[in-house]
């Protein structure tokens, strides 16, 4: 699925001399792409010549993320980030009826060269909490707070659990279909149900992090409008 509409400046939840956050949408990569020549990069740069990313989010995750707008903005985040100073929580609907009380996961996580990930003893060190924020009939809505940074951890990690994220079939999550909660869900003739949301079910609700000056900095991204979709089913039948 493409990004029809999407302009750059309307996606920014806060800016300064230093840093620009926006509230990336899903379907579009972060950095350069070889299947899609638009990305978050290319159109930070056509608004800050000199804007460089700090971290990275999924092609499929929405949420916050922060775009350093010279040198020394993304070398002051950047160090923050390598001493794990940042601190960074996600929201996802997971498959399942969970109950996670600042539950952590600690388990390396291998990159894989298909471009995958799992865990193994020869990964690198992945720190992950969770806890429940609410329960539906057959979902949950968890928060995730990594502690590292790897590839797909949050990912790997929740699949652990037994609670793969809804719509991330990479690792055995399950695609929601409003039939499976609307009574008398009807289809036209000859058609086949659509999962109501065409990506996991994951967003970066929050970052956290100490601007130039050392001030604190919150910025917290909206749900999009997939993700929000979910939620009103799911909270339309709950348990």
């Amino acid at each position: 699925m493409k990004i029809l509409k999407f302009r750059f400046e309307d996606a920014i939840l806060y800016e300064n001399s230093d840093f620009i956050l926006i509230n990336k949408p899903p379907f579009l990569s972060t950095l350069e792409d070889r299947q899609d020549p638009v990305n978050i990069l290319t159109l930070a740069r056509a608004y800050e010549p000199e804007a460089q990313v700090c971290h990275r989010l999924d092609k499929d995750t929405s949420g916050v993320l922060a775009i350093a707008r010279h040198p020394e903005a993304y070398r002051h985040l950047s160090m923050q980030f390598e001493n794990r100073e940042v601190t960074k929580i996600y929201h996802a609907v997971v498959d399942g009826i969970h109950n996670f009380s600042d539950q952590l996961v600690d388990a390396p996580i291998l990159k894989q060269n298909d471009g995958t990930a799992k865990i193994s003893r020869a990964g690198k060190d992945a720190q992950t909490y969770f806890s429940t924020l609410q329960a539906f009939k057959a979902h949950t809505l968890v928060e995730c707070r990594p502690v590292t940074g790897r590839m797909h951890q949050i990912r790997v990690h929740l699949a652990r659990l037994g609670a793969s994220i809804t719509g991330d079939s990479l690792y055995g999550g399950k695609p929601f279909f409003v039939s499976e909660v609307k009574r008398g869900f009807n289809l036209k003739k000859l058609t086949d149900e659509e999962p109501l949301l065409k990506r996991m079910a994951l967003h970066a609700q929050t970052l956290q992090f100490l601007l130039l000056n050392n001030e604190n900095c919150s910025i917290e991204a909206p749900y999009p409008k997939d993700f929000q979709a979910l939620i009103r089913q799911l909270s339309s039948n709950k348990r």
